[in-house]
């Protein structure tokens, strides 16, 4: 079994790799995507969102990093392709199932499943451009407004020449609302003779194994539930072996929140530093209600050394529960 952390845009970049690869359990991580739409963009772009090219296209703890494009003119995508394997990009992938209408208004993301065939083309024009050694992978969703051409998908990524494809068990109309419809990737697997990796509402180890059945999907890729739970990928592993893996405790995910606050010191600018720490913690008190307490106690704040104030005096905060307890 391969778990994959999701190329989620404006929430999993570089640091967020950094910190959940550092936790273990997960094989790859693919960066948010690089948009090309005109041309061949500058070293720059990719080195910017995916600074792990300066240590061979891994994470600090040595975890691959697939470069993501975004485009729909294959020549332009292809261009963009060659550039990112020539700057040492362990892989090369192509995002096709991107929902937001910014996207799709500008002929990206999952608008493009309406046109299985320009789908086909693109994936063989960056296959054709990229070494043979450096794996091309797609991702696409079940289809635009409907599954009607799902198949129709999955055959032309097969026949263009794809690595491996990942496969988010939703239409573009179904957005992120629940179910998932992991069944309709099995159906893909009988028409594709590349691994096909699921995608879609596993929040725990019980939906990781129910995806793995019901897909028949030996991989998968986590997003949001590796965000609410940080060692959710862990948790999947053991449980796919039969283990006992105690899961994270509150006192333990807050010191990879300070630890993240450093990260995000390091990186960005200090005006910016508290909107990831926020943006977690929204995730976090998916699981963890401490984390929902701590987020009101900073959501106001700008400075980035009161936010930093903040988020150690929940070490306080834990220790005086400790003794009432």
């Amino acid at each position: 079994m391969r778990l994959l952390l999701a190329p989620m845009e404006g929430v999993i970049d570089h640091t967020m790799r950094e910190l959940l690869t550092g936790l273990g359990g997960v094989d790859r991580c693919v960066t948010e995507f690089v948009r090309v739409s005109e041309r061949l963009l500058p070293a720059r772009v990719f080195h910017r969102l995916c600074p792990e090219l300066k240590t061979g296209g891994r994470t600090a703890s040595g975890v691959p990093v697939y470069l993501q494009l975004l485009g729909g003119n294959p020549v332009v995508v292809a261009e963009n392709a060659a550039r990112a394997a020539e700057l040492g990009a362990p892989g090369v992938d192509l995002n096709f199932g991107c929902p937001a209408k910014t996207v799709n208004k500008s002929d990206g993301g999952s608008i493009l499943l309406r046109e299985p065939e320009r789908v086909a083309a693109i994936t063989a024009a960056a296959r054709k451009a990229v070494p043979k050694d450096v794996p091309l992978t797609v991702k696409i969703r079940l289809g635009y407004e409907d599954q009607e051409q799902f198949l129709d998908i999955v055959r032309g990524i097969n026949e263009a020449g794809a690595t491996e494809l990942t496969i988010h068990a939703r239409t573009k109309r179904h957005g992120y609302r629940p179910p998932a419809y992991w069944e309709e990737i099995d159906r893909a697997r009988a028409v594709t003779n590349i691994p096909v990796i699921a995608n879609g509402e596993v929040w725990n180890p019980g939906d990781a194994l129910r995806c793995r059945s019901l897909s028949g999907c030996d991989d998968l890729m986590l997003g949001r539930g590796a965000l609410c739970r940080p060692d959710l990928p862990r948790l999947v592993r053991a449980a796919a072996s039969d283990d006992t893996l105690e899961p994270l405790q509150w006192h333990e995910v807050h010191a990879l929140l300070l630890e993240f606050y450093g990260l995000a010191r390091q990186h960005y600018d200090p005006g910016h530093v508290g909107n990831p720490i926020k943006q977690w913690l929204v995730y976090l008190r998916c699981y963890y209600p401490q984390a929902a307490l701590l987020f009101e106690r900073i959501k106001r704040l700008r400075d980035v050394d009161e936010i930093g104030a903040g988020l150690r005096s929940e070490t306080a905060i834990q220790g005086r529960r400790l003794t009432a307890a």
